[in-house]
């Protein structure tokens, strides 16, 4: 039984192949990159696999069973990418997809949400038994500001008061790994999770605790949140989007208290604390 993960050098792919060879040898894993050099030292046979290059696809799926498609972090471009992933899949015999979406797609404002449901779309039409694992918000997403925010005395966004129950990377991969690796999850939908929500206002001060400097949250008007990102040397297109979906998050679009996730992972999932210890531990 073959299992192939898509974009396996990514932040996520990475963690998923080395949960997944934890649960099986590592023979069994198949990392499927765009550049084939980055995968050295993953353990696990390697091919070659570029979105956009639907006509070597198939060829590179062959002998796949259960395909992880982690969704291509090319904005714009994503629908046509993984539909022509999933058309190869079904050529080449693919037998079950796991795929990762967005927390509650179907009713999200965040624009990155059509893209996502389209590929539910084309999944549904393939006719290949599949499994949505609709992730939330990485807790990095927000992390991996903390030291410019410590720079510039204030952690700014415009999320308002929404609720926004991440997780880190890790939980999400350990939940991929365990749905790949075990029985009756093909059909379902997982609305995917935090257990714990909280506010940009709560992540500013969890960061003044643990740091014992004081550092406010400065809630922007969206124009201003995305002048500020475009200064600091974000392109405008990226800078636009990031403040929209901080938008997003003051409807709660970024919250969700089903606890699917860690009825997955058979444990609580990782507290903010804990993630930003790790990001300041690392910065």
């Amino acid at each position: 039984m073959k299992i192939g993960v898509t974009g396996a050098t990514g932040q996520l792919g990475r963690m998923v192949v080395d949960k997944l060879k934890e649960k099986v040898s590592a023979d069994s894993v198949v990392a499927l990159v765009r550049n084939p050099e980055k995968a050295a030292g993953m353990g696990v046979e390697v091919r070659s696999f570029d979105y956009n290059q639907s006509e070597n696809l198939a060829l590179s799926l062959q002998g796949i069973d259960k395909l992880l498609l982690i969704s291509s972090n090319e904005i714009g471009q994503r629908a046509k990418q993984h539909t022509n992933i999933i058309h190869a899949a079904k050529q080449a015999g693919v037998q079950w997809i796991v795929y990762t979406s967005l927390l509650h797609a179907d009713n999200s404002t965040l624009s990155l949400a059509g893209e996502h449901l389209a590929t539910e779309e084309a999944l549904k039409e393939s006719g290949i038994p599949y499994t949505l694992l609709r992730n939330g918000w990485y807790t990095e997403n927000y992390t991996a500001s903390i030291a410019g925010a410590l720079s510039a005395g204030a952690f700014v966004g415009s999320a308002g008061d929404g609720k926004i129950s991440s997780a880190p990377r890790m939980d999400f991969a350990e939940a991929a790994a365990i749905v790949l690796t075990s029985e009756g999850h093909a059909g379902k939908v997982y609305e995917l999770a935090g257990d714990q929500y909280y506010t940009l206002k709560d992540l500013a001060a969890e960061i003044s605790k643990q740091t014992g400097k004081e550092l406010p949250y400065q809630n922007l008007p969206e124009s201003e949140y995305a002048r500020i990102l475009k200064s600091i040397g974000l392109p405008e297109t990226f800078a636009l989007a990031i403040a929209g979906w901080d938008v997003s998050a003051s409807h709660d679009d970024l919250f969700d208290n089903s606890g699917q996730l860690s009825a997955l992972l058979g444990r609580s999932t990782t507290p903010l604390s804990k993630v930003v210890a790790d990001a300041l531990a690392a910065k």
